[in-house]
């Protein structure tokens, strides 16, 4: 859809995806509310890496005491 369109069965916004019966489709397409889709759109899942991590990891120091130092 190019723009809001909404009917009893549906409410499509722009950029909205719906099967409509031909004539009805080629309405839409005419008046400019709507345009083809020529492709099948497949989704598919994308793994995201792993952050990469560089360098030496640091001492931790123990969180007991009052952390001065002064064990």
């Amino acid at each position: 859809m190019l723009v809001g369109l909404s009917g009893n069965a549906y409410s499509l916004g722009p950029g909205d995806e719906r099967d409509f019966p031909q004539d009805e489709a080629l309405r839409l397409i005419s008046a400019g509310f709507a345009a083809p889709v020529a492709e099948i759109k497949i989704e598919r899942a994308v793994q995201v890496p792993a952050a990469e991590r560089r360098g030496r990891k640091r001492n931790v120091v123990s969180s007991d005491g009052d952390g001065s130092g002064n064990g």
